[in-house]
């Protein structure tokens, strides 16, 4: 049986806006190197194709 995650008490609000920023400069890493794969692949692709 899975368990509840325990808390020591309420999140401070520095914490929370800290966690926030850190988990959107990931996604932002990840989007832009995402957007830049499919980039050199479709360019790839185009070079095979002509």
């Amino acid at each position: 049986m899975a368990q509840s995650p325990t808390t020591t008490g309420p999140i401070r609000e520095d914490a929370f806006f800290a966690d926030r920023e850190r988990f959107w400069h990931s996604w932002t890493h990840f989007t832009i190197g995402a957007v830049i794969f499919l980039v050199l692949l479709l360019v790839a692709m185009a070079v095979f194709l002509l």
